[in-house]
């Protein structure tokens, strides 16, 4: 078959397709953004338009933003579907590497096309062409390298035959799952070649479920059998494994306390009685306590990152850990009993080996006693008081208001301590979506707008603060020209309040961070008004005064955003200075002078105590 490069890499696309969680078929790559320059507009562009019938094209108006929607079609579908990125050379590439980034440290899968110059050189130096004095081979495009699962530059048509089912295969292992990158050189797009027919044969990709091995499971079932005050911890592995019941129904014939990481939650139903929370800084105390005096911990699809372990001072030095996950690199993390395998297979074997084996009653009791104690504290938070509404109210009245199918969004500042920490979940849905293995800001509204694509019942609500609204907003009009609607609840709380709050902790004075502590030549600085810009942004907007006008705020914003087909936004001013917190312990660095640097001492006591044991 004759085609070009271009139009072979988009009739393989095609071709595609995925196994969903339910089990019905879907495309793999169900649309593609792009942002067209001179690096693709004739070559991939072309080969786009050809197929518009078929493969749907969305404009973005920044590549970040873009990105970081496709990133979100990946986490709405559990990594079932991947979205595909284009983007022109230079500038147009270096604007999607922080997608990247967040794809890479959150294991999500993107793919991602970039422009390149061209491989015969005849015309270099090129528009946007960097030129690196001692490589000639070294491209804008290089600066994927570290945030790519899958790296590679088709100066050849036929390299496409070769490298496919390379990339097909980093985008759904799910041991291996993250970004891969195509560099594409302009020339080399509309190169032909006879391409072989069998190429563009459909192909279904179903999750890999790889059982783990025998003797793992063995030292695994012997570790936690000497167990009586056990801890489950569900991560995100669990969701993407479609393993949430079996996890449950292990946890209930063992009386094992169960509690989440950030990509975990909503996998347990808020009331269960195991439930013992969130864990982690960003969780709860009651979580917390439970880990702290628990003789084992069955981690599962987990990373087990700072915000998890409290920067490895969440559980107690003599512990057993037992760590299953599809990638070894996780599961041998702190010298953990390691179980490399599927969650869902992992866990049917493991459940079997350990028949008759119980916790301590009275600790299976506890963990429900704890969680009440939490509950308590979110709701006394939660509840009306006098001054400027705070993070904890305003995420109340989204849980509250939220239906079944409804999916919630945050990625940074205070917002991920409150959904993570305060919200209260049905058993799967409402689901959430907290970008917190990077914490990127800006996240939220382009976030937003990919799940809004991906997900086809509910209501998706962003949350997020005036510092990632000013960061990124353009994809509120990519939206709304696009016709999908979303509702953003902005909470203006006058800066980077979060970080203001670590400075003052540590008893740092505080700079730089509140617009009150920023550098200005004004006596009366101007201010945004979010909602004018919204609204110029093609949203409808609905503003909240106060805590009062919120519930209705919101109820209004959710029917327009599904009857307008375009984003609804609630802007409503918040208080800067108040939070919901669950005590544990977070490493930064704190020099002498300040008043935090005994705590953090402490603290790097306890972590050396840990990881003494861990690494032995």
């Amino acid at each position: 078959m004759r085609l070009t490069t271009a139009q072979a890499l988009v009739r393989w696309l095609l071709a595609q397709r995925t196994e969903l969680l339910d089990g019905t078929g879907a495309p793999l790559f169900p649309g593609v953004f792009a942002i067209l320059g001179h690096g693709n507009a004739l070559g991939l562009g072309t080969a786009l338009e050809e197929v518009r019938d078929r493969l749907p094209v969305w404009r973005g108006h920044t590549e970040q933003g873009m990105a970081l929607a496709a990133t979100a079609i990946a986490r709405a579908t559990h990594r079932r579907q991947v979205g595909v990125v284009t983007t022109s050379l230079g500038p147009g590439a270096l604007n999607a590497v922080t997608a990247a980034g967040v794809a890479h440290a959150n294991r999500l899968p993107l793919l991602l096309l970039p422009g390149d110059t061209f491989t015969g050189r005849a015309p270099d130096p090129v528009l946007q062409q960097v030129e690196h004095f001692h490589d000639p081979t070294t491209t804008a495009n290089d600066a994927f390298r570290p945030v790519a699962r899958y790296f590679d530059r088709i100066t050849r048509p036929e390299q496409l035959i070769a490298t496919l089912p390379q990339l097909a295969r980093a985008l759904t292992d799910p041991a291996d799952c993250g970004p891969a990158v195509l560099a594409l050189p302009q020339d080399a797009q509309v190169e032909e070649h006879d391409f072989p027919d069998p190429l563009f044969e459909p192909v279904l990709h179903r999750p890999l479920r790889p059982r783990p091995d025998r003797a793992e499971l063995a030292s695994a079932a012997e570790a936690l059998s000497r167990s009586t005050r056990p801890l489950l911890v569900l991560g995100g592995g669990v969701r993407y494994s479609g393993a949430a019941a079996e996890a449950l129904a292990l946890a209930e014939r063992h009386g094992v306390p169960v509690t989440e990481t950030t990509a975990g939650r909503t996998l347990v139903p808020h009331d269960h009685p195991l439930h013992a929370g969130p864990l982690g800084i960003t969780g709860s105390a009651s979580a917390n306590r439970l880990a702290a005096d628990a003789d084992a911990v069955l981690a599962v699809g987990t990373r087990l990152q700072d915000f998890t372990t409290a920067s490895w001072t969440a559980f107690a030095p003599a512990a057993a850990l037992v760590n299953v996950n599809t990638a070894r690199f996780d599961a041998v993390k702190h010298g953990a009993t390691a179980v490399t395998g599927d969650a869902l297979e992992a866990l049917r074997e493991l459940g079997g080996a350990l028949a008759g084996w119980r916790a301590d009653p009275a600790w299976t009791t506890r963990a429900r006693a704890e969680r009440e104690v939490w509950d308590a504290r979110v709701t006394a938070l939660r509840a009306p008081s006098p001054g400027l509404p705070t993070y904890a109210q305003v995420v109340g009245v989204v849980n509250d208001l939220s239906e079944d199918g409804d999916y919630a969004l945050t990625a940074s500042g205070g917002l991920p301590g409150e959904l993570v920490g305060g919200w209260r979940a049905r058993g799967g849905e409402p689901e959430l979506d907290v970008e917190y293995g990077f914490s990127c800001m800006g996240y939220e509204l382009a976030g937003a707008w990919g799940a809004a694509i991906a997900r086809e019942r509910g209501v998706v609500t962003a949350l997020l603060g005036d510092g990632s609204y000013l960061m990124l907003n353009s994809d509120l009009f990519s939206a709304a020209f696009a016709g999908h609607g979303f509702v953003a609840v902005v909470c203006d709380n006058g800066g980077y309040a979060v970080i203001d709050r670590l400075q003052r902790d540590q008893g740092a004075r505080p700079f730089h961070n509140l617009y009150a502590d920023v550098r200005t030549g004004h006596a009366d600085p101007p201010s945004v008004d979010f909602a004018a810009h919204a609204a110029a942004l093609g949203c409808s907007v609905h503003p909240a005064p106060d805590l009062a006008a919120l519930p209705n705020a919101y109820r209004e914003a959710r029917r327009a955003a599904v009857s307008g087909k375009r984003p609804a936004a609630v802007v409503i001013r918040t208080d800067p200075s108040s939070w919901t917190q669950s005590g544990a312990w977070w490493e930064v660095g704190v020099p002498r002078s300040l008043a935090g640097h005994r705590d953090h001492a402490e603290g790097k006591r306890r972590q050396v105590r840990h990881l003494g044991r861990r690494r032995r």
